[in-house]
């Protein structure tokens, strides 16, 4: 039996609650803290758990301790947590934070000597369920806590482990991927109004193009490359539309968003530090 405390009743801990107790685990090993009393009362109906405002109540006799809150919100929580587990030397919970930018050393900092912490970037398609997470150990996490952090992530999507100096192309990568991939959805839908569909019949036929695509993808055993040749006939539709794409620099327009975004997030965890 693990106890689950989750610190933050918002989309993503309302994600990973939702994915937790669909993957079986157990209402009653699962507590939430949520200090607004609408929003905490909602989440213990729908969900049939524990709701708390405070930190300190959830924290005390947790074995996995999740932080999904606003960076700027972690240090009062890790601060709250701190003050638990001082009184609680013969118990050795986990501390995961899902806060974007916030090293493990400054909570470790703030913990009592040795506390196991793991740092999580996840995105927004675990609110579906098929979420991307890579998980960081801080310098006193043991495998097998990653193994249960793994294991508990897994129940909203796919996860794989990184050094934490490479959470900010993590960031980067699929942090904020989910946003180009909706301003590609976006762009295409607008082109194909352009080209005289109705917007319904343009968002259908775009969405089921890209959940197909990413289905042949992941299920093929081809890579990209390989795939896109095998849709691409010499002098064809689909040569044509990508040679207009390349002649628009769309490699170099990823390669210099990307970058971009890892710069700012390792100025976001500059800033958090």
């Amino acid at each position: 039996m693990t106890r689950i405390a989750v610190i933050g009743g918002g989309r993503i801990g309302e994600a990973l609650l939702a994915g937790l107790l669909e993957s079986g685990r157990a209402s009653k090993d699962l507590v939430v803290v949520e200090p607004v009393a609408a929003r905490a009362e909602l989440l213990a109906q729908r969900f049939g758990i524990r709701a708390t405002d405070s930190v300190t109540d959830a924290a005390t006799g947790a074995d996995l301790i999740v932080i999904a809150v606003k960076p700027h919100d972690v240090d009062a929580v890790v601060t709250e947590v701190a003050k638990v587990e001082a009184g609680e030397s013969d118990r050795e919970p986990v501390l995961v934070s899902l806060a974007a930018g916030v090293p493990t050393a400054r909570m470790e900092n703030k913990l009592p000597a040795g506390f196991p912490v793991v740092r999580v970037m996840s995105n927004t398609p675990m609110l579906v369920g098929q979420g991307m997470s890579a998980i960081a150990p801080g310098r006193y996490a043991r495998k097998e806590q990653l193994s249960l952090v793994t294991e508990v992530l897994e129940s909203v999507g796919k996860v794989v482990t990184v050094a934490e100096s490479q959470m900010d192309a993590v960031t980067a990568v699929s942090g904020s991927g989910p946003a180009y991939f909706f301003l590609v959805v976006e762009a295409m839908i607008d082109a194909s109004v352009g080209l005289g569909l109705t917007r319904d019949v343009a968002s259908q036929l775009v969405v089921q193009t890209m959940l197909g695509s990413a289905a042949l993808l992941e299920e093929s055993g081809q890579s990209a490359v390989e795939l896109r040749a095998a849709v691409t006939s010499p002098a064809g539709t689909t040569a044509a539309a990508l040679r207009e794409l390349e002649r628009g620099a769309v490699r170099s327009a990823f390669h210099e968003a990307l970058n971009a975004a890892k710069r700012r997030s390792a100025e976001q965890g500059a800033i958090a530090d």
